[in-house]
């Protein structure tokens, strides 16, 4: 028996394909056999016509030979039925004569009678926030509680709850650092997160380049000719010796090892250190420098 799979969808024969996929979707809103009032005979039935007409190969056929096809073994068929009476059968992930599959577009099917495709459990919006940290603990990680929104089921309750956040070693400024499960509660769905975003202070003297920190060093003039060991602070506060080597060029940036950015996915930084050769102003040379100059202006320095 042909059946007329045209008039099963209330379509023209002429009609596009998102013409039939939009008369589908509302058989199977109005028809599913999941709804108080569904029909699953209609629903398998416009089920079957969207299976023959969504396939231009399957189309053509039954446009010349009728829904018994041109064997007679027709389109339809049971052994092909799926998922809440769904027939999976004709689609196929690519092949010859196959329809190719996209998931999205049965998604956006099903969430005609389901009201939200296969179900996904809900999940409860971000909370944003800015959290500024020192430029410590950026290199080297912290503990903070934060006050964040107390949010539960889209009611803002007023009052804000404190929660631990562990930032890591080596964080950026304006890196983003996400807290799982603490954005909004809901009572039945996963709850939210919490992204933070980071603001990090500048410090009186170091700056980061990558996974390296830097520092400015001034320099006499008599040291950077000579030679010299100076002492510096860290960013642990901790004293270090930086030897200052004989004959320091303008602007030779100096390295202490393993004293860079702590964490991350990549090795310890290293602290560079860029000098700064302090040459005295004339006004303030005694006879003698200006005598000592002299020399090494014949000496050709």
């Amino acid at each position: 028996m042909n059946k007329d799979y045209y008039n099963i969808l209330d379509i023209e024969k002429s009609a596009s394909q998102d013409e039939i996929k939009k008369a589908f979707r509302k058989k199977a809103h109005t028809y599913h056999p999941d709804k108080k009032d569904g029909d699953e005979a209609k629903f398998k039935e416009a089920n079957e016509a969207y299976q023959v007409l969504s396939n231009e190969q399957k189309r053509q056929q039954y446009d010349q030979f009728g829904s018994a096809g041109p064997g007679a073994g027709g389109f339809g068929g049971q052994g092909g039925q799926g998922f809440g009476g769904f027939d999976f059968s004709g689609f196929q992930q690519g092949g010859a004569g196959g329809q190719q599959f996209n998931f999205e577009d049965l998604d956006d099917i099903m969430g005609s009678f389901f009201g939200g495709g296969f179900q996904r459990k809900r999940r409860g919006r971000d909370i944003q926030l800015s959290l500024r940290i020192s430029f410590r603990e950026s290199i080297y990680g912290v503990d903070k509680t934060v006050s964040i929104p107390d949010l539960k089921d889209g009611q803002d309750n007023n009052s804000n709850k404190q929660v631990q956040v562990t930032i890591p070693a080596g964080i950026e400024n304006g890196q983003r650092l996400k807290v799982p499960g603490y954005g909004e509660q809901l009572s039945e769905g996963q709850a939210g997160n919490l992204l933070l975003q980071m603001i990090v202070e500048p410090h009186e003297n170091f700056k980061r380049e990558g996974r390296h920190i830097t520092m400015a060093l001034d320099v006499k003039l008599t040291d950077a000719i000579n030679g010299a060991k100076y002492e510096i602070k860290d960013l642990d506060d901790k004293k270090l010796k930086v030897k200052i080597p004989a004959g320091l060029e303008v602007g030779q940036i100096l390295r202490v090892k393993g004293k860079g950015v702590q964490g991350g996915t990549f090795n310890k930084g290293d602290l560079y250190i860029r000098t700064n050769i302090i040459i005295p102003k004339a006004g303030a040379l005694s006879k003698d420098a200006k005598k000592a100059i002299e020399i090494l202006e014949k000496e050709g320095f």
